[in-house]
């Protein structure tokens, strides 16, 4: 046989595209028809069409094609659905940034032109998004590739609207909403971020009707006492309690306000007295709504005040109005004072705008009835979450559920399936247009301008993806979906909502097992975001370390619940690793030279041969079991541990006694053993690294096929061994410690050494193998000690259960080695001594800190082993 070539470096570009493509032409990432296993399926988080993937998406999507990719070896019909959304608020966002530039607004180019622009940028994001993908390796079946507003997706969603109409789920009405100035429509509670704000709380009088006394009101916003309809004081609160039912003059109005008491309000905040505008705040809403005040909207949809304020005041922002109230209220001697205040300010998750409450009629979901299903699925471990920890957060939320605005004031989105006759006014709620109105007959009917908000398509993307509502094979195969891989920011948008979906509309939980990823952070431990510019591209990674680099890295790190530091640098550790496979896969196909592979009978194996076979069997439990919990930190390790120092430290290096025998048999059967186990070791390590896998075993001389769908190692109970690895262990520990000694007398490996072992237990074992151990050791005189041995001269290398004597003397320079160490053991014993007293000194171990403490006694502890063992070999040399 030939030696089979590989290039001298790594070099991913190289094959990681050809490779991809040979996959997908091959359609190897459709499932498996012939297969009668229990499908695997999972739907990708569907990324926004607004941009480009960063590392999130990296780690989502990694953590994602290992799952696929394990489960496609193990020969289950295997499906992972690609897709992206629509994102409603956010790819209008760039639509309109880009028409600004220009000059233009949406409305300069009317709903359908805009609606065609959004298009075009959806298609160009999703191109982007769909390369970079391929170009992590993300093995999806792209022929099942969905879109939140493909046709078959819009169906769904107009089925579920009307649905849950029909059911009384779904109501119009107008209500207390967030509203963004800037992206001019509603937002749900889940869509609003919080952060705390440094603000201030301003004291106000208002005059007593007929009295020249005044109530003090205490606000952080008093722009907004021209929405006022009352104040407020609590009926326990003596100071006040006698002034419920008088009047109030509204400052800069004339008009006049009544005084209610409700219990809502803090005796202990503030003055005590609250103003009431119930327009323009949600506790104020339910206040105004148990004492039937009138609710009075002093904003436009942009942010500006309105008709309902004094003139002058009109078409003013909040801020500027708020300055001019101030000294148009110290004018009027109506201002008392102000004193800083930080609240919590809520602010439009996607354009950072700071949301006003806004009163305004939308639709809504009651979601009550939902949430109970949801809560009843993960109490009966329908759904189980990875990390344990964020049920208590799906929990938390769907206890507190509250309706959900699922109406948005855009043009880009569902539009919502309701139709008013323009003639009488009569409201249908129909899949498609109506030719004319059900009621009077008039053909002028109009549509619901409003959209639904995102996550309404997104709720549905589990079995809408899979066909639903037509009861398609793909659906009745592989629905229920298997896992969920996400974040946990989106566990209430999405994931809550999903559930809710799901069993409502199919009986059935979405998925099974639900695992949330960890947060990527960059090396300083601090959130990646545009604002600190510290994101990285998965891209660029790409570039410099390959695919599988990044993939192996961010799996190696991803340990559940824990966040993952992350730099440019980190991924070494996958490059160095994939390196070290390229590097042993090249040596092995380069001694294929001359060989033959050949039938291999178990009376042939060396106990090195018995060792990795066993070893191999041990990982492939580990990484089963670690499959099995989501633990992809685990999983790495023991691939990581297994092949670079199992494989490639220890076996490779066995091999080289027979690879450089003088039996031809000999020769075959180690090139033999090399190659199966490392086309064994490949099918272990390619759901981490599927390129360079495939790449290797594409080279082996076996004509397997696609290691793609090739199948994934399985535990072979024959296989183990643990007396054997337990010897095999002390054997290394043995090689290590001689190894060390010759490190320490800088003996080169060339020189070859006497060697005697004594072993309490393993003697048999030992003289077994006592020419791996000289071969491994550079020992050209290795026996086990005997009685006609002697210690004398020797240096000991002293381990669990053994000891190694070397006798080196004639390959080193005695009196130069023994002159440093008299200076070494002079030097460390210096420096105990100086420990020795520091940790006496009552005054510093008093006052120091435990950790310094600890630090010196670990220095105490270091320095006496130094001095002791250069004793040691200062007495063997002197023997």
């Amino acid at each position: 046989m030939k030696a089979i070539e590989m290039d001298k470096v790594y070099n991913p570009k190289d094959f990681e595209d050809r490779l991809y493509k040979f996959w997908e032409d091959n359609g190897f990432f459709k499932p498996n028809e012939n297969s009668d296993k229990e499908p695997f399926t999972v739907v990708i988080p569907p990324p926004n069409v607004t941009g480009v993937l960063h590392m999130g998406h990296g780690l989502n999507n990694t953590l994602q094609d290992i799952l696929i990719r394990y489960n496609r070896m193990l020969g289950r019909p295997t499906l992972w659905v690609p897709g992206t959304d629509h994102a409603g608020i956010a790819t209008q966002n760039v639509v309109e940034r880009r028409l600004k530039k220009d000059g233009l607004g949406r409305h300069d180019l009317g709903r359908e032109k805009f609606v065609d622009k959004v298009w075009e940028v959806k298609e160009e994001h999703h191109k982007i998004i769909t390369e970079q993908l391929k170009k992590l390796g993300a093995s999806c079946d792209w022929s099942r590739e969905r879109f939140t507003m493909d046709d078959g997706l819009s169906e769904a969603v107009k089925d579920v609207f009307i649905n849950l109409y029909k059911k009384d789920l779904i109501y119009r009405g107008e209500y207390l909403v967030n509203w963004c100035p800037s992206c001019g429509t509603a937002l749900a509670d889940d869509e609003v971020d919080h952060e705390e704000k440094a603000g201030k709380l301003y004291q106000i009088k208002y005059k007593l009707v007929g009295e020249d006394k005044y109530l003090t009101i205490a606000t952080t916003r008093p722009e907004t006492l021209f929405g006022d309809s009352a104040v407020a004081v609590n009926p326990e609160d003596e100071r006040f309690s006698g002034y419920i039912g008088r009047e109030l003059e509204l400052p800069l109005t004339g008009r006049k306000l009544k005084i209610i008491g409700d219990s809502y309000v803090d005796i202990a905040f503030g003055t005590g007295c609250l103003k009431v505008t119930p327009a323009h705040d949600p506790n104020d809403w339910e206040i105004g709504g148990r004492h039937d005040l009138e609710k009075i909207n002093i904003l436009n949809g942009d942010g500006t005040l309105n008709y309902n304020v004094p003139e002058k005041y009109r078409g003013l922002t909040c801020k500027d109005a708020r300055s001019i109230v101030i000294e148009d209220l110290k004018a009027a001697d109506l201002y008392i004072g102000e004193e800083e205040k930080p609240h919590q300010v809520g602010h439009c998750y996607r354009c950072k705008t700071v949301v006003e409450p806004y009163m305004s009629e939308q639709w809504f979901v009651k979601m009550q009835p939902l949430a109970e299903q949801a809560l009843q699925a993960w109490n009966d471990s329908e759904i189980i979450f990875y990390p344990k920890k964020w049920e208590n957060t799906y929990a938390h939320w769907m206890n507190g559920i509250r309706d959900w605005c699922i109406s948005r004031q855009l043009w880009w989105g569902h539009r919502i399936p309701v139709y008013y006759c323009q003639l009488c006014g009569e409201m249908m709620v129909e899949k498609e247009a109506p030719d004319a109105c059900c009621s009077c007959g008039s053909t002028e009917i109009k549509q619901d301008e409003d959209v639904l908000d995102t996550w309404f398509s997104s709720w549905l993307w589990p079995f809408s993806t899979l066909g639903w509502p037509e009861n398609s094979d793909d659906l009745k195969k592989f629905f229920p979906t298997s896992t969920l891989v996400t974040g946990y920011d989106i566990i209430f948008f999405w994931v809550a909502r999903m559930v809710m979906a799901s069993k409502e509309f199919t009986g059935k939980a979405p998925f099974r097992d639900i695992y949330i990823t960890p947060l990527i952070r960059d090396s300083q431990g601090r959130k990646m975001s545009k604002s600190l510019g510290n994101g990285i591209d998965p891209l660029d990674v790409i570039d410099e370390f390959g695919a599988d680099a990044l993939k192996f890295t961010l799996a190696y790190l991803s340990a559940q619940g824990q966040d993952i530091p992350f730099g440019m640098d980190t991924c070494k550790i996958g490059s160095k690793f994939c390196n070290k496979i390229w590097n042993a896969s090249r040596y092995i196909l380069m001694n294929l030279e001359g060989r033959n592979l050949i039938e291999v009978n178990e009376s042939e194996y060396t106990g090195a041969d018995r060792w990795i076979l066993h070893r191999l069997n041990e990982t492939v439990k580990s990484v089963t079991k670690a499959f099995e919990a989501y633990r992809f930190d685990d999983m790495t390790h023991a691939c990581y541990d297994y092949f670079w120092n199992d494989f490639c430290d220890w076996y490779v290096e066995s091999t080289k006694l027979e690879l450089y025998s003088d039996s031809e048999r000999t020769k075959d059967k180690a090139v033999t053993m090399l190659i199966n186990i490392l086309e064994e070791s490949l099918r272990l390590l390619h759901p981490f690294l599927s390129f360079l896998t495939e790449e290797i075993y594409q080279k082996l001389p076996l004509n397997n096929g696609a290691l793609i769908v090739a199948k994934y190692p399985e535990v072979i109970a024959e296989r183990e061994n643990f007396e054997l690895s337990a010897n095999f262990e002390q054997l290394k520990e043995v090689v290590q410690s001689v190894r060390a000694v010759r490190g320490e007398f800088n003996i080169p490996p060339g020189k070859k050494i006497k060697v005697r072992v004594k072993s309490e237990n393993s003697s048999d074992f030992f003289n077994s193998e006592k020419l791996l151990i000289a071969s491994l050791t550079g020992s050209n005189d290795l026996e086990i000690f005997s009685e006609s041995d002697t210690a004398d001269g020797a240096i000991a290398a002293v381990g669990n259960g053994f000891e190694a004597l070397l006798y080196i003397k004639d390959v080193i320079d005695v009196d130069a080695e023994i002159a440093k160490l008299k200076k070494g053991i002079e030097k460390n014993q210096k420096l105990k001594e100086q420990t020795e007293k520091k940790l006496a000194n009552e005054n510093f171990v008093s006052r120091a800190n435990p950790e310094i403490i600890e630090k010196e006694k670990s220095k105490l502890e270091e320095f006496t082993f130094a001095v002791e063992k250069m004793s040691a070999h200062l007495k063997g040399l002197q023997g």
